[in-house]
């Protein structure tokens, strides 16, 4: 069992910078597949950006160059940067784990554990 609490989110204007935090409970963090999805009003949540255990990395193709997904192990904390901002960008945030790396990792229900979210959002 694992709980995850994001941090991070807010108001920003198109072009800017956030960075999310995510902070796992437990000492078994470094084995998790973590990742970040995002979901929108009236949309479907859909995956921004996962990490392995092992540090590989997927992104969705509407954030590739823009964010960045990192963790730190020591700190037991998901990280994403996220630049360039834009405002189809808003959404709630929400954190996930899980003890395998999810397959297919961009369907919500394959993984096991999730964050409350956080709220994104993008001024133009």
């Amino acid at each position: 069992q694992v709980q995850l609490v994001e941090s991070g989110g807010g108001l920003v204007q198109a072009g800017g910078s956030l960075r999310l935090s995510c902070a796992a409970s437990g000492s078994t963090f470094s084995s998790y597949a973590m990742g970040w999805f995002r979901q929108a009003p009236g949309k479907q949540r859909e995956l921004v950006a996962a990490v392995s255990s092992g540090g590989s990395t997927n992104y969705a193709d509407s954030v590739k160059g823009r964010f960045a997904i990192s963790r730190d192990n020591g700190r037991n904390t998901l990280y994403l940067q996220m630049n360039s901002l834009k405002p189809e960008d808003t959404a709630v945030y929400y954190c996930a784990a899980d003890h395998t790396w999810p397959r297919p990792t961009f369907i919500p229900t394959v993984w096991r554990y999730w964050g409350q979210g956080t709220q994104v959002t993008v001024s133009s």
